[in-house]
C-alpha cells in the first residue's frame, strides 16, 4: 500500500502539475500534519479551520503565502482523499488584497541599469526587462530561442507550462537600446546593439 505522501504525489504527477508546485503542495501538506502531529487522514474540517486561525493569527503569513497551504489542503483533501466535501466552506480562502504595482518611469530604469559595471550582468537584465522575462525563463534561454530578424524571443515551457512569444524591443520601448550603448540611436541599431548584448550574455 502506497503512503499518502505518495499516492498525492503521483495525483499531481498525472495532472501534469509543475515540479516548483508539487514541491509546495507536499511541504503544506507536510507542515499542517506536523502541527497537529498526526496524519491529514485522521484531521477534519475543524482543525482545518484551526489551523488556518494559527496561519493567519500567530504566524501571521501572508496572503498569498496562506493562500499556497489552503491550494494544497484542498487538492489533498479533494483530489488524493476524495472527501465530498463543499470546499469554498471547509477549506475558505482568503481574500487576495488588490495593489498597484510600483513602476519605474523610463529614467529610474536607465539609472538602474546604468549602475551595472559588468556588461554582461547588465544585457540579462536588460533582456528581462525589454521581453518581460521571469527569473526562471530568463535562466532557461538558450540562443536557438532568439528570432534575431524579428527582435523575438521564444520561451518554452514558462509559467503554467506555456509557450509563448515575446518582442524584445519596439518603438516605444528604446531604454535597452539607450542602456546599451548611451545614445540615442536609430531603432534598427539599438536593436543590432541589444542582439549583441544579448549573445555575449547567453556565451558567457
Amino acid at each position: 500500500m502506497i503512503s499518502l505522501r505518495q499516492r498525492m504525489i503521483e495525483d499531481m504527477q498525472i495532472r501534469n502539475l509543475s515540479v516548483h508546485t508539487q514541491a509546495s503542495y507536499v511541504q503544506q501538506v507536510s507542515l499542517f500534519a506536523r502541527h497537529f502531529n498526526k496524519s491529514p487522514e485522521l484531521l477534519e474540517p475543524e482543525e482545518i479551520r484551526d489551523y488556518q486561525v494559527y496561519l493567519t493569527n500567530e504566524r501571521e503569513l501572508a496572503t498569498s503565502s496562506i493562500l499556497i497551504g489552503i491550494s494544497a489542503l484542498r487538492f489533498l483533501y479533494k483530489v488524493t482523499l476524495k472527501r465530498n466535501w463543499p470546499f469554498d466552506e471547509v477549506i475558505p480562502a482568503p481574500k487576495k488584497p488588490q495593489r498597484l504595482p510600483i513602476v519605474l518611469s523610463p529614467e529610474e530604469v536607465i539609472q538602474f541599469l546604468d549602475c551595472i559595471a559588468s556588461r554582461k550582468h547588465r544585457a540579462i537584465l536588460t533582456t528581462c526587462y525589454a521581453a518581460g522575462l521571469r527569473i526562471s525563463e530568463a535562466v532557461a534561454l538558450t540562443l536557438p530561442a532568439i528570432d534575431s530578424k524579428r527582435m523575438v524571443l521564444r520561451v518554452e515551457q514558462g509559467k503554467g507550462k506555456k509557450d509563448r512569444l515575446c518582442a524584445v524591443a519596439h518603438k516605444r520601448s528604446y531604454v535597452p537600446g539607450k542602456v546599451m550603448c548611451r545614445k540615442l540611436l536609430s531603432i534598427s541599431k539599438r536593436h543590432r546593439l541589444l542582439r549583441i548584448g544579448v549573445h555575449v550574455a547567453l556565451r558567457g
